[in-house]
Order: C-alpha cells, then sequence, then structure tokens
C-alpha cells in the first residue's frame, strides 16, 4: 500500500487510527442495478471498518450480465385485460406490454382511452 512499510507496521498505523481491516472468503460478487447484473468472479473481498462506517473492497474479473427488459406477459393476465377492458387479445396484449406488465394501470388506460 505505501513503499517502505511493511504489512505489521501497516496493521499497527490502521489498528491506531481506528481502522480494522478483515478478508472475506467470498465465490462471487454481484451488484444489481435496474438494467444490468456486475458479476465478479475469483473476488478479493477486504471489509473496512473505519470508526463505526463500514465499506468492502473488491477486486477481481468482472463481467455483465443485461436484465431482459421485456415483461414475461402470461395469457392469464392477456384474458383478465380483454375481459376488464372489452378489448381484443392484441390490444390487451400491447397494453401490458406498455405497463411492464401491470395489469391494473393496462386495464385503466384502455377504459380511459374509450371513454374520451
Amino acid at each position: 500500500m505505501f513503499p517502505g512499510v511493511n504489512k505489521r507496521q501497516m496493521d499497527q498505523m490502521m489498528k491506531k487510527m481506528g481502522i480494522q481491516q478483515q478478508e472475506i472468503d467470498a465465490k462471487q460478487v454481484i451488484i444489481r442495478c435496474e438494467d444490468r447484473d456486475i458479476i465478479i468472479e475469483r473476488p478479493q473481498v477486504s471489509k473496512v471498518n473505519m470508526m463505526g462506517q463500514k465499506t468492502y473492497q473488491i477486486v477481481g474479473e468482472e463481467h455483465e450480465k443485461m436484465h431482459n427488459t421485456m415483461p414475461e406477459i402470461n395469457d392469464d393476465d392477456i384474458k383478465t385485460v380483454m375481459e376488464q377492458a372489452g378489448v381484443d387479445k392484441m390490444k390487451a396484449k400491447e397494453a401490458l406490454l406498455s405497463t411492464k406488465g401491470d395489469i391494473a394501470e393496462a386495464i385503466m388506460n384502455l377504459t380511459e382511452d374509450e371513454q374520451s
């Protein structure tokens, strides 16, 4: 970390400053984001506690996995929207896709369109 300072000296300095470091034996670290997962394979994870504030340092091989942004629409959901909004299958499915699978919002949008 610092040139000319061995691990024992570093541990003593950290202890004096109230810093505790702990290695964590992790197999994989996954950071979930809105649109993707960041996956870190074979990580080296250190937990650092500095005056009650815990932080994690992660080093490893990173790759990303994108989330499926299309909602899963099943036949029961389509049937419910068709019956409640009085529309055909295609309109019901389009409404569900546009609301990311939210049945109530799809019905409300379709019935508001009819009333306008």
